[in-house]
């Protein structure tokens, strides 16, 4: 039975993705690196501040990781007020709320930028428990954020619906033993090649009742 929600942030909560590769291509260039779109496509797949740096970087030291993390997050803030919600989110979420269903956040973001979104949208008390890649030593698709999230909420993971948009996160539920709907625009069948039981552009095109029906529930 379905009890409890765990969404990833960015491509899922908040439509955030375009101002990320902006932001990233932007610092990468400062740093004498210049990459193209496709080779940006790494930044989506939910891996944590510091793997992407050293994916783009090499190896670099814990505090090069900060400043340049640092450098990163203040080209994002710049546009960060052109942030908007996934289409249906706000509806999605609003009927959870009315059954109390219990939900979270499990992002491999950083805890600063995130709890800004929220608090720009008014969402930060909407969720019982806000994980980050700044909690766990091992990112998606490791299932640690997950069941960090899991427990926050003091909930079975078999009985959790996660809602994702990388490859590495409908992983990381999967292995945690939780049902995956993945969101995308683009790459709805490798999201479902990854295990997610049901693909859907964004939460207009579902509802509580659809994912139920991944539970075997056909009623409350």
């Amino acid at each position: 039975m379905l009890a409890g929600v765990i969404f990833d942030f960015d491509g899922v909560i908040v439509d955030s993705h375009p101002l990320h590769l902006q932001a990233w291509k932007a610092f990468l260039l400062s740093q004498g690196k210049a990459v193209s779109d496709a080779e940006l496509s790494f930044v989506q797949e939910g891996a944590k501040r510091e793997e992407i740096l050293r994916h783009y970087l090499g190896e670099i030291t814990p505090q090069q990781v900060g400043r340049y993390g640092d450098e990163k997050d203040k080209l994002f803030q710049a546009c960060a007020h052109e942030t908007k919600l996934v289409r249906g989110f706000a509806e999605f979420l609003a009927q959870l709320d009315a059954i109390g269903l219990p939900s979270a956040i499990a992002t491999s973001g950083s805890r600063r930028r995130v709890e800004q979104a929220l608090d720009m949208f008014n969402l930060r008390t909407r969720f019982r428990a806000v994980v980050t890649g700044e909690d766990v030593v091992q990112g998606k698709p490791h299932p640690a954020l997950f069941l960090l999230a899991a427990q926050a909420l003091q909930v079975d993971p078999s009985c959790i619906l996660v809602c994702e948009d990388a490859v590495a996160g409908v992983m990381a539920a999967k292995t945690a033993g939780m049902k995956c709907v993945g969101i995308a625009t683009d790459r709805g069948s490798l999201l479902k090649e990854a295990g997610a039981a049901l693909v859907v552009e964004n939460f207009a095109q579902t509802s509580l009742d659809d994912v139920r029906r991944l539970f075997g529930q056909t009623r409350p």
